[in-house]
């Protein structure tokens, strides 16, 4: 007769059955299958600078279920001021609305392309978000503003392209000292809003040659809208 010590101790995992009764009962071994993974879902995203000379800060990209990063004619929040003065987006995608949330490390370059990928357990309400800093600008700013993604289907994609935006933070008198990009290498954020105060369509940029004396930028600086071309797809 077996041991039923030593028949049980190398079979972990698998589910014992016994018939009739006993030190004699008949044993079976059956396999217990793990649980199943949780889905994820995946989503690609390309970005591309349009400008000839205004490096955008660093990418950021956040999915969440509800809420907007910004509204036309509103107030900035502290957050987006924080990214359209300085280009540091941690504040935004560190938001209680944020689920998941990814960001490049090094500014994006005039003609250059970048590809993140963000992945999520849940596609239900899901929402993208993308957000940049011109930083050859006092506080101009630009990305996508909670795109559905919810339905978006394996292998299907959405094209975009992105407008330039003023946080309306930050008087825009392009002064030495005033801007974080290389064109000044100046300050970044500070809590001081000494403009409009609402988030508008960004007006551009007038430069010393266009007789702003003070400004330390110059046509090169200019930009038309669009800014950015963004591609989303489903790759999972």
């Amino acid at each position: 007769m077996l041991n039923k010590k030593s028949l049980l101790l190398p079979l972990l995992g698998l589910v014992l059955i016994g018939c009739g009764g006993g030190d004699d009962k008949n044993e079976i071994m059956i396999p217990v299958e793990p649980p199943a993974p949780d889905p994820m879902y995946s989503f690609e995203v390309t970005v591309s600078n349009l400008t000839y000379a205004q490096p955008l800060s660093p990418i950021g990209i956040a999915l969440h279920k509800e809420g907007n990063f910004w509204q036309l004619g509103q107030m900035a929040s502290n957050e987006l001021e924080t990214l359209a003065e300085s280009g540091d987006n941690s504040a935004l995608l560190a938001l209680d609305m944020v689920d998941t949330s990814i960001s490049d490390t090094s500014p994006l370059g005039p003609g250059n392309s970048i590809t993140l990928t963000i992945t999520t357990a849940d596609m239900i309400d899901a929402k993208l978000s993308l957000v940049t800093m011109m930083v050859n600008t006092n506080d101009g700013f630009s990305g996508l503003n909670a795109i559905d993604v919810s339905a978006l289907e394996v292998g299907s994609l959405l094209s975009f392209k992105t407008r330039a935006y003023d946080s309306g933070t930050e008087a825009n008198n392009e002064a030495v000292g005033t801007i974080p990009g290389p064109a000044d290498m100046g300050e970044g954020f500070n809590t001081l809003r000494d403009d409009v105060d609402f988030i508008a369509v960004h007006p551009g940029v007038v430069g010393n040659d266009d007789g702003l004396s003070q400004s330390v930028l110059s046509y090169e600086h200019k930009f038309d809208n669009p800014l950015m071309a963004v591609s989303i797809t489903r790759i999972q």
